[in-house]
């Protein structure tokens, strides 16, 4: 049995959790930023998924250099090249997962 206290914590934080996600969109669609800003600002989800790449392709030990996860490597190899030629995330994504399972498959 749900009881009126948790279900007004579920909305609150619901609220909450809404609010600063939504609230930059609805400022930042009225501003007009400088040029510079707009050039830097658009660099971010490349690094952001660069970031993101590197991440999940070597492994981070404290007091060690990184060391490559090689399935990892290979599987990117294809989505990279599909990725480049087709710019197409949904058919990245595709081909990453199938390309990571076969060659686990096979390991």
């Amino acid at each position: 049995m749900l009881s009126w206290n948790i279900l007004i914590l579920i909305l609150g934080c619901s609220i909450v959790t809404w609010i600063p996600r939504v609230l930059p969109f609805a400022f930042a669609q009225k501003l007009k930023f400088p040029p510079k800003v707009e050039i830097f600002l658009s660099y971010l989800p490349l690094c952001i998924l660069f970031a993101l790449l590197i991440q999940s392709l070597l492994n981070f030990k404290v007091g060690n250099w990184p060391s490559i996860k090689g399935p990892e490597v290979l599987a990117s190899i294809p989505a990279l090249m599909v990725g480049y030629y087709t710019k197409d995330l949904m058919k990245i994504v595709i081909v990453g997962i199938v390309a990571i399972a076969v060659i686990r498959l096979v390991i």
